[in-house]
C-alpha cells in the first residue's frame, strides 16, 4: 500500500492505544482521517466538537420502519477513535466513518452484531481487537492468542502491560507497527476472517480508495487490530465490488448521538465491552503514576461509607501495589495489583468493601451527554422538556424518589413515570417508601436510567409526537387487542394514575364490552381489585369516576352470584388459586360504597360459601380450604360470633368428616393469623383433640397441610401456642386467680404488691415510703382507684 495511508491499528476502549493515536496524530499531520463506524453518521461528526458533547455517549442506529432493530456504537473518552475524531473535527480536517454500512445490516437477519434487539454495532469480539468472523480460536478472543504466543495465561494483564500502560516514546508509529507485525501473523496462522469481515473491509478499501480520489495525501486510517493486515494490501476493485455485490437491500436508516454510560460498557452483552471503564478512564486522564490518585479516590470513597481509612492507608497500599508488581514481573502495577493493595490494606481482608470499589470505581457510574442539536425524535424531545422543567435529570445511579400528590409538580412526575412505563420504558420503578404513610396521596419510585431507553424511545414514537399522545395512543392500542379482562382493568388503572383522561373513553367502553361477554368468576375476581384501586387514585386525583364506580359494582355483584358455583369441586391447586381470589375480592368490596349494600350480599356470599359440605365426595361441595376462609372471614368482620365459628370447626373435625378436607378448612381458616387460638382456647382444644385422633394412615397425608398451615403464623403465636399444648388439658377457660388443677398457676399476692409502687409511679399516684397512697381493697390489698383504670401506662 502506498506509504501515503498510515493503518493505525487499535483496540477498542483502550487507554494505551487513544494515547498512542494521539501522537501518532500530531506526527502526521493527516489531510484526512477514516475512521472504522457506520457511514450514515458522517454528517453527525461536527458534534463532537459540540461542548456539550460528553463522553461516553454512542451512535444508535435503528431501521426506520422497525426501531427495535438498532445498533450502537459506543465511544468513552479513551476510545482511539473518539481521540482521532475530535482531533479531526477541531482542526477542520475532513473525517470520515469507512465501515459497512448500518442499513445493510438491518436488512439482514437483525441488526448488526445485534444482540436482544439492541445489537452492538462495531462486530467486535470479546476483547475489542476487531475479531471478526473467523477462525473460532482466534475470533473468540485474538489477545489471547497473542498473549499466549508471548507466554502469558493472563490476556488482559498481557496487553495492559505491552499497550495500555505505555507511554508514546519517541517513535509514535512504532506501536501501531508492532501490532500490524502480530495480527498478519496471527490471522495467516490462525484463519482468515469470515463472509461478513471480508464484506466490511472490502467496504473499507473502497472508502480508502475514494478518500485518494478526492485528492488526499495523508491519509489516517484508524480501525481495529485485526482489519490491518486486510487494509494494508490492496486487492483490484474488481475484487471488491464482487465481494459486495451479495449484499442484501438496504434498508432505511435513522441515526444520532445518544448517552451512555461506563456500565454498559462493562457487559458482556456488549461485544468490545471492557471490565474495567472507570479504571481505563483514570489511566487516560493521569498524566504520570496513577496510583496515587486512584487509591486516594478510593479511600474517599471508602470513608464516605463508614470505613476506617486514613491517608497513612493509601501510602502503605501504593507501596504494597508497587511491590507486587515487582515480584510479579511487571513493569508497572496494573489493576490486579491495585485491587489486592485495596482489599489487604484499605478493606482488611473484605471482599464485601473491595465489590464497593469495584462497582463504583473500577467500573463507575459515568453518564455522557448529548448536545440539543444531535438529531432526535420530537418524543425524545418532548421528554427531555418535561425531565428539564420537572427538574428529573437522568441518572445512571439509582435513587428513590417520594412524590406528594398533593403537590402539582409531584403529581406531574408521577404522570411523567406512570406514562413512561406505559409505553416501556421503566425509568421509575413503584418503591415501597422509607416514609411511613398509609395514604393513596403518597408515591415512591426508585429512579435509575438505562442508556437502551434510546431505542424504546424510538420505538414508542409511533404512538405519539409527545410523552402524553404516546401514552394515549399506546393506552388505546393495548385496550383494543387485549385479550383478558384483567389485562383491561389493569390498563384503566394505569390510565388514572397517569392522568390519560382522552384515552379513558375508549378504554372504558372496551372493558364494559369485556366484562359483559366474560363468564369466568375467577377472571372477573382477578380484575376487580385493579378497578378499586383505581377508584381510590381517583378520589386523590380528582378524576371523574363514575362510569368505573358503575362497572366495578356490576363486577362485584356479578362475582357474589356465581361464587359458590364456581367454587365447587375445585381440586387443591385449583382451590388454592381462588382463594387468592377470595381475599383480593374482600379486601376490594370493603373499599367500595356500603351504602347499596353490596357488602351484606358479600357476607351472604360468604355464608353459602361456608355452608357447602362435600356431602357425596369432594366433586359435590366447596373444598375445606376456601369454607373455612369464608368463616374466618365472616368473624374478622364481625357478622359470625366466636360461639357459632367454634361450632362450624366442632363440625369440620367431627370423625365423619375426611382428615384432608379438615386440615385444609383449619388452613384456611387460620391463614392470616392464629392469635385466636390465644384468645379462644375451646378453639385450640378442638383443634388439639381432633389432631389426637387422626388415624396413622391419614396423619401421613395432613401432616404437609398442617405444616404449611403453621409456618405461616407468627413466631410468638407458634411459641404459645406450643406452650399451652405441652402445659396438659385444653379446652377449659382461661386458668382464674386460683389456678385451675392442671392449668396455669394463680396470681400470687405478694408478688404483685411489688408491682403496685412502679404501677403507681406511672399513673401519676402518690406513692408513700410504705407503699403507694391507694385505697385497700379485699384482702388488704391495695387496689388502684376506677378512675385510673384503662389508662394507658
Amino acid at each position: 500500500m502506498s506509504a501515503e495511508v498510515t493503518l493505525l491499528g487499535v483496540r477498542h476502549h483502550g487507554p494505551g492505544s487513544a494515547r498512542a493515536v494521539a501522537a501518532a496524530l500530531e506526527l502526521l499531520r493527516p489531510d484526512a482521517v477514516l475512521v472504522e463506524g457506520p457511514p450514515e453518521a458522517d454528517t453527525l461528526l461536527g458534534l463532537a466538537a459540540d461542548k456539550a458533547m460528553v463522553p461516553p455517549v454512542a451512535l444508535l442506529a435503528h431501521a426506520a420502519d422497525d426501531p427495535a432493530r438498532a445498533a450502537f456504537w459506543p465511544y468513552a473518552e479513551f476510545s482511539p477513535e473518539w481521540v482521532a475524531i475530535r482531533y479531526a473535527v477541531e482542526l477542520g480536517v475532513p473525517v470520515r466513518f469507512i465501515d459497512l454500512p448500518a442499513a445493510y445490516g438491518f436488512a439482514d437477519a437483525g441488526p448488526p452484531e445485534a444482540g436482544g434487539g439492541t445489537g452492538d454495532g462495531d462486530g467486535d469480539g470479546g476483547t475489542g481487537a476487531d475479531a471478526g468472523d473467523g477462525d473460532a480460536a482466534l475470533l473468540r478472543d485474538p489477545i489471547a492468542r497473542l498473549a499466549e504466543a508471548a507466554g502469558h495465561d493472563d490476556p488482559e494483564r498481557w496487553w495492559e502491560d505491552v499497550v495500555e500502560h505505555r507511554r508514546p516514546g519517541e517513535d509514535a508509529l512504532a506501536p501501531f507497527a508492532a501490532v500490524a507485525e502480530a495480527m498478519t501473523a496471527l490471522r495467516e496462522g490462525g484463519g482468515g476472517a469470515g463472509p461478513r469481515d471480508e464484506r466490511r473491509e472490502a467496504h473499507m478499501r473502497q472508502r480508502i480508495r475514494a478518500a485518494r480520489r478526492a485528492g488526499h495525501r495523508r491519509i489516517a486510517v484508524v480501525c481495529g487490530a485485526f482489519h490491518v493486515p486486510a487494509l494494508a494490501v490492496m486487492p483490484t476493485v474488481a475484487h471488491d465490488r464482487a465481494l459486495l455485490a451479495g449484499l442484501p437491500r438496504k434498508v432505511r436508516t435513522e441515526i444520532t448521538w445518544v448517552p451512555w454510560t461506563h456500565r454498559r460498557l462493562s457487559q458482556p452483552t456488549y461485544g468490545a465491552g471492557i471490565v474495567s471503564p472507570g479504571w481505563y478512564h483514570h489511566l487516560f486522564r493521569t498524566g504520570g503514576d496513577p496510583l496515587p490518585a486512584w487509591l486516594t479516590r478510593a479511600a474517599g470513597l471508602l470513608r464516605a461509607e463508614d470505613h476506617p481509612v486514613s491517608s497513612a492507608h493509601v501510602i502503605e497500599a501504593v507501596r504494597l501495589a508497587r511491590t507486587l508488581a515487582a515480584v510479579r514481573g511487571r513493569p508497572l502495577a496494573g489493576l490486579t495489583e491495585t485491587l489486592d493493595a485495596v482489599r489487604a490494606v484499605m478493606c482488611d481482608g473484605s471482599d464485601v468493601a473491595l465489590a464497593l470499589v469495584r462497582d463504583r470505581l473500577v467500573i463507575g457510574d459515568a453518564l455522557g451527554e448529548v448536545p440539543d442539536g444531535a438529531p432526535a425524535v420530537p418524543l425524545q424531545r418532548d421528554l427531555s422538556r418535561l425531565q428539564r422543567s420537572l427538574r428529573l435529570k437522568p441518572e445512571v445511579e439509582p435513587r428513590d424518589l417520594d412524590l406528594d400528590l398533593r403537590k402539582e409538580t409531584d403529581a406531574a412526575r408521577s404522570r411523567l413515570l406512570h406514562r413512561l412505563r406505559l409505553l416501556g420504558v421503566d425509568w421509575g420503578v413503584p418503591a415501597r417508601s422509607a416514609v411511613a404513610s398509609t395514604g393513596t396521596f403518597r408515591e415512591s419510585w426508585r429512579l435509575c436510567w438505562q442508556p437502551e431507553f434510546a431505542v424504546r424511545i424510538a420505538e414508542a414514537a409511533q404512538w405519539g409526537t409527545t410523552v402524553e399522545r404516546a401514552a394515549v395512543g399506546k393506552a388505546v392500542g393495548t385496550a383494543r387487542a387485549a385479550a383478558e379482562l384483567a389485562e383491561i382493568t389493569g390498563l384503566v388503572e394505569t390510565c388514572l394514575v397517569a392522568g390519560l383522561a382522552d384515552a379513558l373513553p375508549t378504554v372504558m367502553r372496551v372493558l364494559a364490552d369485556c366484562a359483559a361477554l366474560d363468564t369466568d368468576v375467577a377472571h372477573l375476581a382477578h380484575a376487580l381489585p385493579a378497578l378499586v384501586r383505581a377508584l381510590r387514585y381517583g378520589d386523590v386525583r380528582g378524576t371523574d369516576h363514575g362510569a368505573l364506580d358503575e362497572v366495578a359494582t356490576g363486577l362485584a355483584d356479578r362475582i357474589c352470584v356465581g361464587l359458590p358455583p364456581a367454587c365447587t369441586g375445585l381440586d387443591a391447586a385449583g382451590a388454592a388459586l381462588m382463594r387468592g381470589h377470595l381475599d383480593e375480592v374482600h379486601g376490594a368490596i370493603g373499599l367500595l360504597d356500603p351504602a347499596d349494600g353490596l357488602a351484606d350480599r358479600w357476607a351472604g356470599t360468604l355464608r353459602a360459601l361456608a355452608r357447602r359440605e362435600p356431602a357425596g365426595g369432594p366433586a359435590t361441595g366447596v373444598p375445606g380450604l376456601l369454607r373455612g376462609r369464608a368463616v374466618r372471614l365472616l368473624l374478622d368482620d364481625g357478622r359470625l360470633d366466636p360461639e357459632e365459628a367454634g361450632r362450624r370447626l366442632g363440625l369440620v373435625l367431627s370423625a365423619a368428616g375426611s382428615p384432608a378436607d379438615a386440615a385444609g378448612w383449619i388452613e384456611g381458616f387460620l391463614t392470616g393469623g392464629g392469635a385466636l387460638l390465644l384468645h379462644d382456647p375451646r378453639l385450640l382444644g378442638l383443634l388439639d383433640d381432633w389432631l389426637a385422633g387422626v388415624s396413622a394412615e391419614a396423619f401421613t397425608d395432613v401432616l404437609p397441610l398442617l405444616r404449611r398451615t403453621f409456618a405461616t403464623l407468627e413466631a410468638g403465636v407458634r411459641s404459645t401456642v406450643g406452650g399451652r399444648v405441652a402445659a396438659g388439658p385444653l379446652g377449659g377457660e382461661p386458668a382464674g386467680p386460683d389456678g385451675p388443677d392442671g392449668g396455669a398457676p394463680g396470681l400470687d399476692p405478694v408478688r404483685a404488691d411489688a408491682a403496685l409502687p412502679t404501677v403507681a409511679l406511672l399513673l401519676g399516684l402518690p406513692v408513700t415510703p410504705g407503699g403507694p397512697a391507694l385505697p385497700a381493697g379485699p384482702g388488704d390489698r391495695p387496689r388502684i382507684p376506677r378512675q385510673a383504670e384503662g389508662r394507658d401506662t
